[in-house]
């Protein structure tokens, strides 16, 4: 039998109402279940609105303990009732500290761990840095059920070496949780397309598979631009969602196939390590 990896990722839009919320997720993850996906992608921060557009003291309620929080306790019994894995994006509290993190369940619902985001955000509309501390995790790649999978969050996406860490740990795909869209200081740009470029780049560099999850819908303003998309590991667009949409993308790949064609491209082989300090 081949080794298969089929993942998906889920668009939505997301109110001040976490439950809502979660039962929107919750909804989707069935859908991509339905159509195949094994390990199932929402996007960042899904728990509510985006809140870091601004500061204020107000969103520090919003936080939780990582296994306490209300959207990996609800997830964790669909995750289980589905046999999917799902990594799950929170605002973490950890006593004086608070974090953009993720909490992957396994298939059975179990909690395999934290990892915290890396790259922390601070600039109009995303000022990230008043809410969250960068993370003391590392990198992190998931040993689940369905596959081996490395997990960065939004900001993190943008940095090659997020991605190669990752693969040098020995991750089948690689699936960024996101909450990108208008730049409220420059309405004339639009960064859909160099965002989407910056990841397929990472899919060709370590020759794996990528799924990234966006949010859509106008926040008082900030305009989420959705393109969710998944690539195979050419950075081919293999399935996609357009701006306004919220819908699954469901996509399979062969283990065996990724793995021959990365030892056979050489990227890890070549690799010189000891010039790039």
């Amino acid at each position: 039998m081949p080794r298969t990896i089929s993942i998906g990722v889920i668009q939505a839009a997301f109110s001040n109402d976490m439950g809502e919320n979660i039962d929107t997720v919750s909804r989707l993850v069935r859908e991509a279940a339905g159509k195949g996906a094994k390990i199932v992608l929402p996007p960042e921060l899904f728990q509510g609105p985006y809140f870091c557009k601004t500061q204020e003291e107000r969103w520090f309620e919003t936080a939780y303990p990582a296994m306490d929080h209300p959207c990996v306790t609800a997830l964790q019994t669909v995750a289980r009732d589905l046999d999917v894995a799902i990594p799950v994006s929170i605002f973490e509290r950890d006593g004086p500290h608070y974090y953009n993190s993720i909490v992957m369940l396994d298939a059975d619902g179990k909690a395999l761990g934290v990892y915290r985001k890396t790259h922390i955000p601070d600039g109009p509309g995303y000022q990230e840095k008043y809410y969250f501390r960068p993370g003391d995790t590392g990198f992190k790649v998931w040993d689940t059920k369905h596959g081996r999978v490395g997990v960065g969050i939004c900001w993190d996406q943008w940095f090659p070496e997020t991605a190669r860490a990752m693969a040098m740990m020995g991750a089948d795909v690689l699936l960024y949780p996101t909450a990108i869209g208008s730049e409220p200081h420059d309405t004339s740009l639009d960064t859909a397309m160099r965002w989407r470029r910056a990841m397929q780049g990472h899919a060709v560099s370590n020759v794996m598979p990528i799924g990234a999850a966006n949010r859509v819908g106008d926040e008082e303003g900030q305009v989420f631009y959705g393109t969710s998309f998944i690539c195979d590991h050419t950075g081919e667009v293999k399935a996609e969602l357009d701006r306004d949409q919220s819908g699954v993308l469901v996509a399979e790949f062969d283990l065996d196939f990724l793995d021959r064609h990365r030892a056979a491209w050489g990227f890890f082989r070549d690799r010189r390590p000891e010039f790039y300090r």
